[in-house]
């Protein structure tokens, strides 16, 4: 049987997670372990008892969003049209990346940061890859077109979520679908969604430069 104090501890363990989710999500990685700890009603003895740091915790924690992102390019590696396989996967991936703020920071972020979750990001080029490959032997995509380019069109729109979130935060679908459209060999024009209005993203600019 789990003792009282055993299970005080997994529960704070439990709303420290949860905390943690919940504010690298919406804040991204520069939320402190102390902010943590005050968000999950624990003091920062606990929160420090729990994970050495905030590198630890956030390991602990965004290591499975990492996974997810490979499980994900894995499952569209199994769709049978290779051009759905490849765009199911940037379009998800993205969609994971605009709600967890945290996690488009990680992918990012210095290899030796975070050692854990870096021996998962290893194997997302290769599965990336695996896409990219599949879509050019069924001639579906630009020969031109290689597997680095594809974090580097993730840096790109992760540009223009971090500017139109606070507009629309889906407005970052315009500018995907011109992508794919640009990747695909002899694509018909795609249907986009409507632009933002200029004044909003001459606001949102403004409010960028002012930060």
């Amino acid at each position: 049987m789990t003792s009282p104090q055993r299970r005080d501890a997994q529960r704070n363990r439990a709303a420290l997670l949860a905390s943690a989710r919940a504010l690298f999500a919406e804040r991204g990685l520069d939320v402190t372990l102390d902010e943590v700890a005050r968000h999950a009603g624990v003091g920062v003895g606990t929160a420090y008892r729990n994970f050495a740091g905030k590198t630890a915790l956030v390991d602990d924690l965004l290591v499975e969003r990492v996974q997810a992102l490979v499980d994900l390019a894995l499952a569209c590696a199994e769709v049978d049209d290779p051009w759905e396989g490849l765009r199911g996967y940037v379009e998800q991936a993205m969609a994971l990346q605009v709600a967890d703020r945290g996690l488009k920071q990680l992918l990012y972020a210095h290899a030796d940061a975070h050692v854990r979750v870096d021996a998962v990001r290893a194997q997302l080029g290769p599965a990336v890859g695996a896409l990219v490959q599949r879509a050019h032997d069924a001639g579906v995509l630009r020969p031109d077109v290689d597997v680095s380019d594809v974090p580097v069109i993730n840096v790109m729109l992760g540009a223009v979520v971090d500017l139109t979130r606070d507009v629309d935060p889906h407005a970052y679908r315009r500018y995907l679908e011109l992508v794919l459209a640009g990747l695909r060999a002899g694509a018909e024009p795609p249907e986009l969604p409507p632009p933002l209005p200029l004044e909003d993203v001459q606001g949102a600019l403004r409010r960028r430069h002012a930060r």
